[in-house]
């Protein structure tokens, strides 16, 4: 009986194993036309599947799924988006589906380790200045960081409102060819180095299909292109006398107002916000971080939120979004993005998703910071934060306005 049994067992792992999706996958997707390739990554099976895109060496955990049958299905409730996929003699066939129920055909095989290789590539590591911007923030140049390992590169865009995501890929036929799509952000990047030291850069995404040249930040004052936008200058308020106003509800439909008892006499960060935008999430971990080191001390976040119409009758998404980054600060419904300028009147120059207000004591705006970068920004990313930690320090080392 017993050896029966070990016969049948064994019998039987093979075809379990041929159903198993665990273990890396080279993924890609058709966006608009533009095919980006990607990694994922699957444990388990059933009703306990997990899948992970990677933006780096970070990963985003699917909330929910499962695979049964054949058939995939795995859920993203803090972005809204499903991946459903059918496994056909060893690959997956399916679909992505965005927040705005927008389809996108998705193929995937699995990963496999080829030959280690020897490419000679040419040494693009560092900082550059992407020229010929014409953005409709009134940017004029964005900053490339490349970090470099052989011929493997690891790079991002950095603009005002943030970063692309971690776009990573290799040297190849007189060129660096790199892909990012975490779940959001989908991109290709072509990076072509020239014989007069500079870069062709080409970016296809959700903004269209763009060329651009990229020089040494050196260079390029040398030749007077503009510094990047300095994200702390950015975005402004009308009359700094006067207090930051904002009056919305909660998620439990509680108004709550800027003049409410808890934020007198403290230090609060009001940031513009919404779980749709990938800058956002890039932010929101580190501001829960913030909130939880400096609460005590008299610090105050308020996530103003706008999000679609359908997220506001039911924010499914944005509590997802709390629940994920362990959110403990004042989150508000302030409306539909396409009415936050208005809702925004005392901002100037308010156009990057995020943006944070640091207030006063006195309930006064004493700065404000434009968009947030990624960790794919490497020492930006870092620099960020410590310019965050600085302000807040500040204004809370400020004791002469702890009481009205």
């Amino acid at each position: 009986m017993r050896k029966r049994f070990l016969v049948c067992a064994l019998g039987i792992a093979p075809a379990m194993l041929a159903q198993s999706l665990t273990g890396v996958w080279d993924a890609k997707i058709n966006f608009n036309g533009v095919e980006i390739p990607f990694k994922i990554e699957f444990a388990g099976d059933g009703q306990n599947i997990r899948g992970w895109f990677f933006n780096g060496e970070e990963r985003e955990t699917s909330t929910s799924g499962t695979f049964e049958n054949g058939s995939l299905d795995l859920r993203w409730d803090d972005y809204a988006t499903e991946l459903t996929a059918t496994l056909k003699n060893g690959a997956l066939e399916g679909q992505w589906v965005s927040a705005q129920k927008k389809s996108y055909p998705v193929e995937a095989k699995r990963f496999v380790a080829g030959p280690p290789g020897k490419v000679a590539a040419p040494l693009i590591d560092g900082l550059w200045d992407v020229e010929g911007v014409s953005s409709t923030k009134g940017e004029s140049t964005w900053r490339l960081i490349v970090r470099q390992k052989g011929a493997d590169v690891t790079a991002a865009i950095l603009r005002v409102d943030g970063d692309t995501g971690a776009l990573t890929g290799s040297y190849k036929d007189g060129k660096f060819v790199l892909s990012h799509f975490s779940g959001a952000r989908p991109s290709l990047l072509t990076l072509t180095p020239a014989s007069d030291g500079t870069l062709a850069v080409d970016l296809a995404g959700p903004r269209g299909h763009n060329e651009y040249k990229a020089l040494r930040p050196a260079e390029a004052r040398a030749k007077g292109l503009p510094e990047p936008a300095d994200a702390s200058a950015h975005t402004r308020v009308k009359d700094a006398s006067q207090p930051f106003l904002f009056s919305f509800p909660d998620l439990s439909g509680k108004l709550v107002s800027n003049d409410d008892a808890r934020f007198q006499g403290k230090v609060v960060l009001v940031n513009i916000t919404g779980s749709w935008c990938p800058n956002c999430h890039d932010e929101a971990p580190f501001l829960a971080e913030l909130y939880r080191k400096y609460h005590d001390q008299g610090l105050e976040i308020v996530a103003l939120s706008f999000e679609e119409g359908e997220q506001l009758k039911d924010p499914t998404r944005l509590r997802a979004f709390i629940k994920k980054y362990g959110i403990e600060y004042t989150v508000l419904l302030a409306g539909e993005p396409g009415d936050a300028k208005q809702k925004l009147a005392q901002a100037e120059n308010w156009d990057a998703w995020p943006t944070t207000f640091f207030i006063d004591r006195e309930g006064l705006v004493r700065g404000a910071h434009a968009g947030f970068p990624g960790s794919a920004s490497g020492e930006l990313y870092v620099e960020a934060k410590q310019e965050f930690v600085r302000n807040v320090e500040r204004l809370l080392g400020d004791r002469k306005s702890s009481s009205r």
